[in-house]
């Protein structure tokens, strides 16, 4: 490390080979993977040429979030049941948008990263024989999910910081990003490295900033976590899209995100054996009092709304297709329904689910065989929820209680809440960006299609680490970043950040809080799980109004640590952007209602008579699927030009490489690093 003088600040300069930006589960496991594939290719002294920068190594969704138990959704490894890659690669490409060689390469991944992760010790179950047990989750048709429990990605993370310690790779931490530094123009233009404030060395006079210089960078900061009010994202997982939209990487499928029912005290998905194990949901006003059994004005039955309740379970994201004829889905609806009308939602797990004088009262036997036969295998016919749950799962207890939420004593209040984003940042196959030498991991990128698997998220995160991994060290080499021919370019983006940052101190705009809340407000509204053309039109103009109002006013500060605030506010206030454009321009598309998100129509398909659109009073009527537009991929891009700031195009999904070559002209293309060209 260096430091020098730029407009009066003592800024530190650090320089590495490749930097890994988040300290999640796939940064983590990238940064392993690197230094592995470095050492082997001779390149020496390897642990010094990789960094890894974070703004806080315990938080973002790895270390904090999960749900009963975790899903790590893999190929499959039952002795019963045949699987393969293809196998896989076709489930993920079934919903749509999904670029078929990145399915494929996931799939072929999956058993050598799942068998990583088992040597890294995290503790997935076997049986005696060593056969890791699977179970069905959302859009499985295999029994490919396993898990370690509810913190499944919180033993993966730390498994592998354990590795990247061993190997003596460097951890930044508490290092809060603030702009991506670009050098060049056109083809080419490079991402040269990291600005970061080191948040403990904010003061009168110093910002405290870091610069990371990087031949390499790979982002896997997570997904767009503080975009959204109502949100399972946990509170330390913000997102660094809105930099990365402006360094000029172009992001595809980002309308996608997936929404489900969720705790709001604590952040938790209520999937799982939280549904299966059929808790009453009830409703009250704002106060906690008027308690009322809301869901039982929509079924028949006490037999089909239990079965709804549990079919929750492994059918827990809101899916469009799930919602007519009292499909498990009708229950998000009716559970946002209720809190539109100003009431608040609730799981009680004490009790069983509660009917009106025409229904039956809750009896197991009378539940549909699906729910059921899984009841009887899993030997869950205790007579309470609560002990229902401590007999299938006591660990999903355990979470709650550890936040301060006794299940057995209170109810938990629940919402449909923003939890993933299946979208991200455009990559080819070896998961690098529209911009060379950068690569885009995990969640920040956008391997996935409409739908996925549950659990797909935790393999696509360890296998797009180690396929950036392996094509940095094979091609790029270990060569530590100098950029001394464009230090001027960096200096003015520098110089400029700095500026901004002071004028910041004196600023007349909004505060940074007040900033976040409208963009949250926002996004939840019109960005929601419930979309509607014109609302998401006028809420693109709120959007690009409000960056604009940035750009000229700032962000005020409210004492030097708000500073933080102020830089994440700026950028999610141009993230918000890009996910807002991309999702008028597929609504003028005319893509109908998909994936985890419901597009209202006054002229579509009633969902139920007694559903009614709280805004108009009329029954609520949605737009079904364009199932032609599963063929095409919506990419999104910052221009800064234009009344929207961002430009739109469709391009056509990569189909799935069938090329198979036989063993010995294979052998000679990778002993001769061809496989790296193709």
């Amino acid at each position: 490390m260096k430091t020098k003088k730029i407009a009066r600040q003592t800024v530190s300069i650090h320089n590495y080979s490749t930097i890994i930006v988040g300290a999640g589960a796939a940064g983590m496991n990238c940064a392993v993977h690197l230094y592995e594939f470095m050492t082997r290719k001779g390149i020496k002294d390897a642990q010094k040429r990789v960094a890894v920068v974070t703004g806080g190594i315990k938080l973002g969704a790895s270390r904090m979030s999960g749900s009963d138990k975790q899903t790590y959704y893999k190929q499959g490894t039952s002795p019963e049941i045949p699987d393969c890659a293809e196998e896989f690669a076709k489930t993920l490409l079934a919903g749509g948008c999904c670029h078929g060689d990145l399915a494929l390469a996931e799939g072929i991944s999956s058993i050598r990263e799942f068998s990583h992760l088992v040597q890294a010790g995290v503790p997935f179950p076997t049986d005696t024989l060593g056969t890791f047990i699977g179970y069905k989750t959302d859009h499985d048709p295999a029994e490919r999910a396993t898990s370690a429990g509810p913190k499944t990605s919180k033993f993966m993370s730390e498994c592998l910081q354990r590795q990247v310690k061993a190997y003596g790779i460097e951890i930044f931490d508490k290092q809060e990003a603030a702009h991506l530094l670009t050098v060049g123009k056109g083809k080419a233009k490079r991402i040269a490295g990291l600005v970061a404030l080191q948040k403990a060395k904010v003061t009168d006079s110093d910002w405290g900033l870091s610069v990371f210089l990087a031949e390499n960078v790979v982002l896997a900061a997570g997904g767009p976590g503080a975009l959204y009010k109502t949100s399972v994202y946990p509170q330390g997982q913000i997102g660094i899209h809105g930099l990365a939209f402006q360094a000029g990487l172009a992001a595809e499928n980002i309308t996608e995100s997936q929404f489900g029912l969720a705790s709001i005290k604590f952040r938790w998905n209520v999937s799982g054996t939280y549904m299966q194990a059929l808790p009453r949901l009830f409703s009250t006003d704002a106060n906690g009092k008027d308690e009322r059994e809301f869901l039982t004005d929509f079924f028949p039955t006490m037999s089909k709304m239990a079965t709804d309740i549990f079919l929750k379970g492994y059918q827990w994201p809101f899916d469009p297709q799930r919602i007519e004829n009292l499909q498990s889905s009708l229950i998000d609806v009716l559970v946002f329904n209720e809190t539109q009308k100003g009431r608040r939602v609730f799981m009680d797990f004490r009790k069983n689910p509660i009917g009106n004088a025409s229904m039956k009262k809750f009896d197991i036997k009378d539940l549909e065989p699906e729910a059921y036969d899984y009841l009887a295998k899993a030997g869950a016919f205790q007579a309470t929820p609560i002990k229902r749950l401590a007999h299938m799962n006591p660990l999903a207890i355990d979470i709650y209680k550890e936040h301060g939420i006794d299940l057995y004593k209170e109810p938990l209040e629940i919402a449909v809440c923003a939890q993933h984003n299946n979208g991200g940042f455009a990559i080819n196959k070896w998961w690098e960006s529209t911009i060379p030498h950068t690569f885009v991991i995990g969640e920040m990128a956008g391997s996935h299609g409409v739908k996925r698997p549950g659990g797909s998220a935790l393999n696509a995160g360890q296998a797009g680490g180690l396929r950036a991994a392996e094509y940095i060290a094979n091609v790029y080499g270990g060569e530590i970043a100098k950029y001394a021919k464009q230090q001027k370019e960096i200096n003015e983006q520098l110089t400029g950040l700095i500026k901004k940052l002071n004028r910041w101190k004196d600023s007349s705009g909004a505060a940074a809080r007040e900033v976040i809340a409208e963009i949250q407000d926002r996004m939840t509204t019109s960005a929601g799980h419930i979309r509607e053309l014109a609302d998401s039109g006028k809420a693109l103009q709120e959007a690009v109004a409000l960056y604009k109002l940035i750009q000229r006013d700032g962000i005020k500060l409210k004492g030097l640590k708000s500073v933080v605030a102020a830089i994440q506010a700026e950028h999610l206030a141009l993230g918000s952007i890009g996910i807002l454009k991309a999702i008028v321009e597929l609504l003028n598309q005319g893509s109908g209602s998909r994936g985890s998100h419901l597009v209202l129509a006054e002229d579509g398909l009633e969902i139920h008579k007694d559903v009614i659109n709280q805004a108009t009073g009329a029954p609520l009527k949605f737009k079904p699927e364009n199932v032609k537009l599963r063929q095409s991929i919506l990419r999104v891009e910052f221009t800064g030009k234009g009344k929207d700031l961002f430009k739109c195009a469709t391009v056509t999904p990569r189909p799935v490489p069938t090329e198979r070559k036989a063993f010995e002209p294979a052998w000679q293309d990778y002993r001769e690093s061809k496989i790296y060209q193709a």
